[in-house]
């Protein structure tokens, strides 16, 4: 029963978003053009207006195949109760594509991307040979010659592709409604999507509004046009605005920007209100709802995060790791689970009462029931201020206790909405570099602490690191590295210190070396929140068809109120360009806000019920150098000082050192790290690494995202 439900949601959810595709592609057709103004003509006549009409037929379809797709996440299995087989699913998310300029490319990726291309020449092609064949300039460009009219007609057609490329930038950075986890696609890997369609829209856009300016100053009609403000039609001076503030958004998002200057980057990026509200009124209505429904969701989003993570809660403790990195302990619910690679997002008010920064959870939720921690590196000027302010605070008494607590507000966690990327698996290669490891600490204790039989038991980890001293960061899998090998549980370590060379050391001495790590418990005060989520799938899918819904209705109610229904439906009456959209905004603004309020009572009644925190309860994890004096076991594990590893050394001897016919390789460093470990993933799908004697593995690529 409960797998035909899954099947049905699956199909209803795949037609739906098969119907909104398939309007995209017939919208620039003549029959489409045509037929659609016979249903407008008709509709305007009716109590739902033209307005009604293309809100259900642009917007509802995606919207209701998300809203399928949210349920249809609840109902799934959290885990898969067999391991599966590589599939062709699996096959193509390999690389296929691997270098500097486009990264890591995986045949899904391709595919998908030319498919947009191709739509986008489509549409480009079919509405500009129609502008062609026409060839009959409109009254104010008569006296445009064949080659300026072309050139006119081109770059107007330049801004229907970029708004499409808008219809779908936004659904890759929504964090806790992200669609792509439909598709198993996390949101810290989805945010490149989301810089790829903002540079093709402000391409398209440049190309629409440069080449239209253009004309303009040939004509000398460049003073007269820019600064139109439109009764009806195109309002010129809004797209102007528009494209002018989607520029200072791309430019301040460089990553010459973005990494030096992060405030700037993080501060320009709330400009795309403005880009929305102007593009509203530079296209008008009929275009606004092909790219509301991710706006229209992301919204949402928006507001349910800022709900989310208003209430403040306090740091628990600590630890100062010998690199200049931090352990930070928070409480959390003990009902809240999560899958291991989750992040969080925190802010910390004391320091800067606007920035967020995400980082990966470190812990496991089957380990810890009441706290998750996350690891900083140090090294920019919030997370030094961070650093400065433990370190700085004075403590007292045995347990190195701080007399204040350092407030925070934690949003997420956000990850996989289960662990069958990990389950599917025989075994697990995992590579990482400097701070990425963390991701997979929490991998490691999830699979370890674990009764289920379905998680990979032989797990290889390779871990480059500058500095020796980063050892410490292990402390949390410590028990694994002195454990002995088991049927059950597998684990080889192979470590390389590229800025040392220390002949002889071992890895016991090493560990030993860096085992003082100071821990900080901070006083909590009065504080008794504990994050809880973001709340379940079920959840999500009824706010976004409540406020849907209400949208509707307040669409058609002010429609019917503030503008005149024609009598006949071949009236050519046209209102207001500048009313129709201020119709649209308010209803858009009016829905969301009273779902927010309704949203905002029922989690404050839920907060309630939550049970009062009065202790956190927290056992510090300490490295017990002395217990590995003795310990033997380390000797199965590899330390290698001043030397990179050889990728394709190491994936030869994989399947006999750990084995596996079926391999999940996870990377988490630096870019050139993830494209040397991409292209020997490549190469082994071509079976062209492992000696073809013995039974070759597959290693099925991914990669964990280094920095947001």
């Amino acid at each position: 029963m409960a797998k035909s439900v899954l099947l049905l949601l699956k199909v209803m959810m795949i037609l739906l978003f098969l119907v909104w595709v398939s309007i995209w592609v017939m919208k620039p057709t003549q029959i489409w053009t045509r037929k659609w103004k016979e249903a407008e003509d008709a509709a305007r006549t009716t109590v739902f207006g033209s307005n009604g009409l293309d809100f259900v037929v642009y917007s509802f379809p995606i919207i209701v195949s998300i809203m399928i797709g949210f349920v249809y996440l609840h109902f799934k299995p959290k885990e898969q109760r067999r391991r599966q087989r590589r599939s062709l699913i699996s096959s193509l998310s390999n690389p296929i594509i691997v270098n500097s300029f486009v990264g890591v490319l995986t045949a899904m990726e391709v595919l998908v991307m030319f498919m947009f291309i191709m739509f986008l020449a489509w549409t480009f092609y079919i509405r500009v040979s129609n502008d062609f064949k026409k060839m009959m300039p409109s009254r104010s460009l008569m006296k445009l010659s064949i080659w300026q009219y072309k050139t006119f007609r081109m770059a107007t057609r330049c801004g229907l592709l970029a708004e499409a490329c808008l219809a779908l930038l936004l659904f890759p950075i929504i964090r806790g409604m992200a669609v792509f986890r439909l598709f198993g696609i996390q949101f810290e890997a989805s945010v490149r999507y989301h810089i790829w369609l903002g540079t093709m829209m402000l391409s398209f856009a440049t190309l629409h509004g440069g080449g239209t300016l253009f004309i303009w100053g040939i004509k000398n009609m460049l003073q007269d046009e820019m600064l139109q403000w439109q009764k009806t039609g195109r309002i010129y001076l809004a797209g102007e605005i528009s494209l002018a503030t989607g520029l200072v958004i791309w430019i301040t998002s460089l990553p010459q920007v973005r990494r030096k200057r992060f405030e700037i980057f993080y501060y320009t990026h709330h400009l795309y209100i403005i880009f929305l509200v102007f593009f509203l009124f530079h296209t008008g209505d009929r275009h606004f709802y092909m790219v509301l429904p991710a706006i229209f969701i992301f919204v949402i989003e928006r507001l349910l995060r800022i709900i989310q993570s208003t209430p403040e809660t306090c740091i628990l403790s600590a630890r100062i790791f010998p690199l200049k990195a931090i352990e930070v302990i928070l409480p959390k619910e003990p009902r809240l689970k999560y899958a291991p690679t989750s992040i969080i997002f925190i802010k910390i008010p004391s320091i800067s009462k606007f920035q967020w920064h995400s980082f990966s959870i470190a812990s496991s939720s089957l380990v810890d029931d009441d706290t998750m921690s996350i690891i900083i590196k140090c090294d920019g000027s919030w997370t030094n201020s961070l650093y400065d302010m433990i370190q700085g605070m004075p403590v007292a008494g045995p347990d190195q206790r701080a007399q204040r607590c350092i407030p925070v507000l934690v949003e997420g966690p956000y990850g996989p909405t289960s662990t069958e990327f990990l389950s599917k698996y025989d075994s697990l290669l995992l590579v990482a570099g400097g701070i990425g490891v963390t991701p997979f600490l929490s991998i490691l204790q999830e699979i370890s602490s674990s009764r289920r039989n379905n998680f990979p038991t032989k797990i290889q980890l390779v871990y480059i690191m500058k500095k020796s001293n980063s050892i410490s960061i292990l402390n949390s899998v410590l028990p694994l590295l002195t454990s002995k090998n088991t049927k059950e549980f597998n684990f080889k370590l192979k470590i390389y210190v590229t800025q040392e060379t220390q002949s002889g050391t071992t890895l016991n001495e090493m560990i030993r070396e860096f085992s003082q790590v100071q821990t900080i418990n901070f006083e909590t005060g009065s504080t008794s929140y504990a994050p809880n989520g973001y709340g379940s799938s079920v959840m999500k899918a009824a706010i976004i068809g409540f406020t849907s819904f209400l949208f509707f209705v307040l669409l058609v109610t002010f429609s019917n109120v503030f503008l005149p229904r024609p009598k006949k439906a071949s009236s050519k009456e046209k209102n207001a360009s500048s009313l129709v959209d201020l119709i649209l905004t308010f209803a858009f603004f009016l829905s969301i806000v009273i779902s927010i309020i309704v949203f905002s009572i029922m989690r404050s009644k839920s907060l309630r019920k939550q049970n009062q925190l009065t202790e956190f309860k927290h056992k510090g994890k300490e490295m017990q150098a002395s217990s590995l004096q003795s310990n033997r076991n380390l000797d199965d594990h590899e330390l290698y000082f001043g030397a990179r590893p050889n990728f394709h050394d190491i994936f030869s001897k994989f399947p006999n050192e750990t084995g596996g016919s079926y391999v999940g390789v996870l990377v988490c460093g630096p870019e050139k790290m993830k494209e040397s470990v991409a292209s020997i993933c490549r190469l082994s799908s071509q079976g062209s690494i492992t000696s073809t004697r013995t039974k070759k593995p597959y290693f099925n690529f991914h990669s964990l995202n280094f920095t947001l």
